[in-house]
């Protein structure tokens, strides 16, 4: 028991500290870090919101950052596969807990999102968000691209999100549409990857559809992705229905013909050329989950993404 810690989530002496948590106890944060709002000396802050007003079918998202800290408990201290490293051993991530949301007034539901994640890269710190629907994406990045310009998207989906809205409406539907409208992002180096439904526009967005991604192996996907972002700054956004329903049941608007998470794992693991300036997993919906099979994989999305912020981090360390 020497090395075993409890509840590390609260009692983690060091940011960049192994947890030791049986994996069926302790405080359920995000892969055991320490739960904190204090920003000073962080590399990575994992925020939830909680949000499902904007669904346009099977509510119950607000429950995925939940689900998805409990899920993450099973990744242990050994070296994450396929990373080979301890994510943690050089990179300060802390659990920023949650979004405060009014439930009752939707309207300032994307100023709020948007100031919270101001202050979170206003530190410094790389954002790593865990939805709610995808119409939280849309405040994220006004946020990021306030501090890093209009960003490339890449975008692992079943539906393009290409819908128009006013612009007051919240829609899960049409963020991308409003982000290539508004200069948020670049339509000429965003990619769609697993989209397995038509919209009235792509608004320029190049897409691989599910029957391309199908045919398609994942080395060729990921150089896809690569070449087409140009090595600009970009934002990569998860929603879990990407995947086909076996491996994600837990979706509000489930498409069935898509991808395993094998194959779209071992895409993301291929992706450390990208330059992610932010990231999100959304729409995991624990109502029509079955076994926790959709909030594992969407911890393990995420815990990617974390892999692949290291891998940039050490490579900026090695060429000085």
């Amino acid at each position: 028991m020497a090395n075993k810690s409890i509840d590390h989530a609260f009692t983690a002496t060091s940011l960049t500290s192994a947890a030791g948590d049986p994996t069926f106890a302790g405080a359920l944060s995000f892969m055991r870090r320490r739960f904190t709002k204090e920003l000073a000396g962080v590399d990575v802050a994992v925020w939830g919101i909680p949000f499902d007003a904007a669904t346009s079918n099977r509510p119950g998202t607000r429950f995925g950052p939940q689900a998805i800290r409990r899920a993450s408990a099973i990744f242990d201290n050994d070296p994450q596969y396929p990373f080979n490293r301890d994510l943690f051993a050089e990179m300060a991530v802390i659990d920023y807990g949650d979004c405060l949301l009014d439930y009752g007034n939707h309207q300032d539901t994307p100023a709020a999102i948007e100031r919270q994640a101001n202050a979170i890269l206003d530190s410094g710190a790389f954002l790593l968000t865990l939805g709610g629907d995808h119409y939280v994406t849309w405040p994220l990045l006004k946020a990021h691209a306030a501090k890093h310009g209009p960003l490339a998207l890449v975008q692992f989906d079943a539906h393009q999100d290409t819908w128009f809205d006013e612009d007051r409406r919240i829609d899960h539907g049409s963020f991308v549409a409003r982000a290539v409208r508004e200069g948020i992002i670049d339509p000429d180096r965003s990619i769609q990857i697993g989209i397995r439904t038509h919209a009235p526009e792509d608004c320029g967005v190049n897409i691989l559809y599910g029957h391309q991604v199908e045919e398609m192996s994942a080395g060729d996907i990921a150089s896809a992705i690569i070449s087409h972002t140009r090595g600009a700054p970009a934002y990569l956004t998860f929603d879990i229905d990407c995947l086909d329903p076996a491996f994600a049941p837990g979706t509000g608007t489930p498409v069935a013909g898509g991808p395993s998470s094998a194959k779209i794992l071992s895409v993301l693991q291929r992706l450390h050329q990208l330059d992610i300036r932010g990231a999100d997993v959304v729409e995991v919906s624990p109502p029509y989950d079955h076994a926790d099979i959709t909030a594992i994989a969407g911890a393990t999305v995420a815990m990617y993404m974390l892999g692949l912020h290291a891998e940039r981090r050490a490579i900026a360390v090695s060429q000085g």
